[in-house]
């Protein structure tokens, strides 16, 4: 079964998270939400509390297929000065699987830390401007390789649809479920 991780640090943007949660999960693509903090407890940057499936230190020996880093201004700078969101990156960046950051997580987590790698991405903003490390892409989804990023909230839709479709390997369900949510994808 495919797997996702979807990491969540105090100050989130929830809608990033909860539409791709939300997108993945209707294509029965198993989703766990993992909190990077001593509990399971977070609040997102719009003070939504939510409870994560997992903590990030109990799970962090696990291999998921992809992931997802939303953003958030606060949320993206907890996530790119925990070094244990750094570590489990980079290990599932060195077994090729997806990472996904969306929003400004491409550049503060991945450019912050070295994670780029000189791939292409992209991010909100003007913060591809502080990012030494990757080529910066202006469009609303960029994948190089197994790097996707998306630009923000208002392109979150097709960021979840095209993270699903690389997962699931195939479009015409991916396809089918935008239109049925009257997307068009």
């Amino acid at each position: 079964m495919t797997r996702v991780a979807v990491l969540l640090a105090s100050g989130f943007e929830e809608a990033e998270a909860i539409v791709t949660i939300d997108i993945l999960r209707r294509l029965n693509i198993d989703v766990d939400t993992l909190a990077c903090a001593e509990s399971r407890a977070v609040v997102s940057y719009h003070d939504v509390p939510m409870v994560a499936d997992y903590t990030l230190v109990g799970q962090r020996e696990n291999l998921y297929d992809a992931v997802v880093l939303p953003g958030g201004p606060q949320g993206s700078v907890n996530l790119a000065a925990n070094p244990q969101v750094v570590e489990f990156i980079s290990r599932h960046d060195a077994a090729g699987k997806l990472i996904c950051p969306i929003c400004s997580a491409a550049a503060r987590v991945l450019g912050g830390n070295g994670l780029l790698k000189g791939r292409r991405y992209v991010c909100s903003g003007d913060l591809y401007e502080t990012v030494t490390d990757g080529i910066y892409v202006d469009a609303p989804v960029v994948l190089d390789g197994h790097l996707l990023s998306g630009k923000g909230l208002g392109h979150i839709f097709d960021f979840a649809l095209t993270l699903s479709a690389r997962l699931l390997g195939d479009d015409k369900p991916v396809r089918d479920h935008a239109d049925h949510i009257y997307y068009p994808w």
